[in-house]
């Protein structure tokens, strides 16, 4: 399966390159995990569910790693198997919720360590779904993406690629029900909004505001919360294209460009972790 436009970011086919390492661009989600790997292109896209002998297990909660042991047995029989010991280690470029606190990005990098790969680069999901929309200039204008997923939202001004400022809450779309509606969502980006507006750069979240926020994650699936928060917000609310892909396709972008780096493909494998800016 080819990643949902995936051709329109990448300058190129997602084909094997003679001589680069092996590679996986994961999105580690509460709801899914999804995984691409160039040359062979989507890899994964299952719920985040591990197995155990008390039932069905959920090792990632609220963006959080909560169990280290259950999410590496996942990732291992997700992966494993994509991840030949003849072949040389991957490069992991994963995809996770902005402002991950110490612990919480250990713990995901722990749960990775299954997959022995040469070196991880973190990404923020924010950043990684704006890279991944093609019809998102690289830089120049703030821009505010709002990426709402199944237990957690996340709201960020990016400036020239950079974050500059973000929130997050614990609650998405599998926290709404009848009687709790599309509102609970766009009541909670609309106060994180405030608060961004509060900060010294609230030039740029003003101007991203303006512009209009990118809504991203599977929660941009839904009209009716792209329509309360354009209400919220008073102003247009930009859903970006396969929105539930976006960060994917941002972390498959940051994996083509990292695996022609010199350092990746000469010398020995060395294990580090490195969470882009």
């Amino acid at each position: 399966m080819i990643l949902p436009g995936l051709r329109q970011v990448l300058d190129e086919t997602p084909s094997p390159v003679l001589g680069l390492c092996p590679g996986i661009a994961i999105d580690l989600g509460s709801s899914r995990t999804r995984a691409w790997m160039p040359g062979r292109g989507v890899v994964a896209d299952v719920p985040s569910v591990a197995l155990s002998p008390d039932g069905p297990c959920y090792p990632v909660r609220r963006g959080r790693v909560v169990d280290v042991e259950q999410c590496s047995r996942m990732l291992g029989l997700l992966l494993g198997r994509h991840v030949s010991r003849r072949r040389r280690r991957p490069l992991v470029v994963l995809s996770g919720p902005v402002l991950t606190e110490p612990a919480d990005h250990a713990a995901a990098l722990a749960a990775l360590e299954v997959l022995e790969p040469r070196s991880v680069l973190t990404l923020d999901s924010v950043k990684a779904a704006a890279v991944g929309c093609p019809d998102e200039p690289p830089g120049g204008r703030s821009l505010l993406v709002v990426d709402v997923g199944a237990h957690l939202t996340e709201v960020a001004v990016l400036t020239d690629g950079t974050v500059v400022g973000a929130r997050r809450a614990e609650v998405g779309t599998a926290d709404l029900g009848r009687d709790r509606p599309a509102a609970l969502i766009a009541d909670a980006v609309a106060g994180m909004v405030t608060q961004l507006l509060r900060d010294a750069d609230a030039a740029g979240t003003v101007d991203a505001l303006d512009r209009g926020p990118l809504l991203v994650g599977g929660g941009a699936l839904r009209p009716d919360i792209a329509y309360r928060l354009a209400m919220e917000l008073r102003t247009s609310v930009r859903p970006a294209p396969a929105p539930h892909w976006a960060a994917l396709r941002g972390a498959a972008v940051a994996l083509q460009a990292a695996r022609r780096h010199p350092s990746v493909n000469e010398g020995e494998p060395v294990v580090s972790a490195v969470r882009a800016q």
